[in-house]
């Protein structure tokens, strides 16, 4: 061994034929595979899922060689190691465009205002373009560092994908499965909840072109599109433990229906997410040794429209027509219930309860009615809540003239100065009582009274039902109301309610149980 060779080793590194020799031997097969692709005069060669899935195996296999040698980070390999990248994730994300492509058929999905089919064409045409685009740097690179090209053997035939039509018998035998009703419910709620939860992204899919920068800097993040990808992928995996293999399916037509739609999701947050993940990652990174003046290996307006007006648009579309599927679905397996409740305690159903209680109502999809002294509301509506104040307030009032009377006052005012100070002195005591509820310290009178004449106790009653009506005081009243519907929109309800309907006594916003944290989206 040399002295220079053994300086190297010391040092901990690889001489640079070394490297050259180690890539040349473990990239053959991927060189190849990229000579081949390069020379290929049509997409349809390209669009094959063999082939696909090996150009994406040998180049991650490269990928974690290279990251081994710290090749990033190398003048001579970074271009080598960033293209190889892109090879990884475009040979990835056009996989499964192709599964999409070749599943939509067999997804039974429900019609939306977009050509899904032809967006998908269009999307496969820009990734198919980019790979081949990426092989043939890969190939001049490649010369560039000296390394040898072998071809392999490759052929059309080899990578063609020939699929003759039909299926197997299915003759295994289903397993039988008895709670059809709490199946469907837990899928539907599920799904539910993911919607919920998917607010932000399905609002970045109603966004046009001027506005994609902006959700690119807050919602439609690799970060987050991962973390729901992979709560998509578990409620699939939920449905293949709960329906495949039993014979649910055929007791309820919709449940398919709902599997193929929640895979097109799932498969289409991949397909952001890797979109995402390179928009973020590689797009702006430049290669130490390429020029500011070469051209960018994937066009940025196009990335951006494969991102946000294929994937984000198409995940906002299927959510949505899905989330009237499961509120269906529900509605048919809804088990009726009733459930009483106390009246939020700030001001009873002023707007935050109300729009918190239709909020939820709406998310299920379901008919909730709320009963209070015989009158019907209908829960889903704010306006419909709103008008059961008129009965709190009336109840209010009567217990705040029931609270006045035990306080024994007597004689006659004579001008508005005894009138305001009897009703400030009536309202402190009340509140010592823990009758009364002093927003406003230190309380404001009126400026004039209502009436300066008369006897004190009638007076002082009018002027604090003022204070009431102004919203300085309030009154504990104690009143119940009680909700009618399926018992799974009453249960959240129940739990609304002991959360306070989202506020504290003195109308405060409070934390919200993480079960219905949708409710502040």
């Amino acid at each position: 061994m040399s002295t220079t060779d053994s300086t190297v080793r010391s040092a901990g590194r690889i001489g640079a034929d070394e490297f050259k020799h180690l890539v040349e031997q473990r990239a053959g097969q991927l060189l190849s595979l990229v000579d081949f692709i390069s020379q290929q005069d049509t997409r349809e060669v390209v669009l094959s899922r063999p082939l696909l899935g090996e150009l994406h195996s040998q180049a991650m296999q490269i990928e974690e060689l290279l990251d081994a040698y710290d090749a990033g980070n190398n003048c001579s390999w970074c271009w080598f190691r960033s293209l190889t990248a892109a090879l990884k994730l475009f040979s990835d994300v056009t996989y499964e465009l192709l599964h999409i492509q070749h599943s939509v058929p067999d997804y039974r999905l429900m019609p939306i205002e977009n050509d899904f089919v032809k967006a998908t064409d269009q999307v496969l045409g820009f990734t198919c373009d980019v790979l081949v685009h990426a092989c043939h740097l890969m190939g001049v690179r490649s010369r560039q560092l000296g390394l040898t090209i072998v071809p392999n053997g490759h052929e059309l035939g080899k990578y063609a994908e020939k699929l003759p039509g039909g299926r197997l018998p299915r003759d295994c035998r289903a397993r039988r499965v008895e709670t059809v009703a709490e199946t469907v419910t837990l899928l539907a709620t599920a799904f539910l909840g993911l919607a919920a939860d998917s607010e932000d992204i399905r609002g970045a899919g109603r966004a046009g072109p001027d506005q994609y920068a902006c959700y690119l800097a807050g919602p439609v993040t690799e970060d987050k599109l991962r973390s729901l990808e992979l709560r998509f992928h578990n409620l699939q995996s939920l449905y293949d433990t709960k329906v495949s293999g039993t014979e649910i399916a055929a007791m309820d037509a919709d449940l398919p229906v709902l599997r193929g739609h929640i895979s097109v999701v799932f498969h289409l947050l991949k397909t952001a997410t890797l979109f995402a993940h390179h928009y973020e990652r590689h797009l702006d990174r430049k290669p130490c040794e390429i020029a500011s003046s070469r051209e960018p290996l994937v066009n940025r307006d196009a990335l951006l429209a494969a991102l946000m007006s294929y994937s984000i648009r198409h995940i906002s579309l299927y959510i949505a027509c899905t989330e009237q599927l499961c509120q269906d679905m529900l509605k048919r397996y809804a088990e009726v219930a009733e459930v009483t409740v106390p009246v939020p305690p700030y001001r009873g159903f002023h707007v935050r309860p109300s729009t918190l209680i239709s909020k939820l109502v709406l998310h299920y999809g379901s008919e909730v009615r709320m009963l209070m002294d015989n009158e019907v509301y209908d829960a889903g509506s704010p306006l419909e809540l709103f008008r059961a104040n008129e009965k709190i307030n009336a109840a209010k009032r009567r217990r705040l003239a029931e609270t006045i009377d035990d306080l024994k006052l007597n004689g006659e005012c004579t001008g508005s100065a005894d009138v305001k100070e009897a009703v400030h002195e009536a309202v402190m005591q009340l509140v010592q009582r823990g009758k009364v509820i002093l927003y406003q310290q230190p309380l404001e009178l009126p400026a004039e009274s209502m009436q300066t004449i008369g006897r004190l106790q009638e007076q002082v009653t009018v002027e604090v039902a003022r204070l009431l009506t102004l919203g300085k005081i309030d009154v504990d009243v104690d009143l119940m109301v009680r909700f009618v519907g399926d018992r799974r929109v009453l249960d959240d309800i129940r739990l609304l309610a002991e959360s306070g309907y989202g506020e504290d006594h003195l109308g405060n916003n409070v934390a919200l149980p993480q079960k219905l944290v949708y409710l502040r989206r």
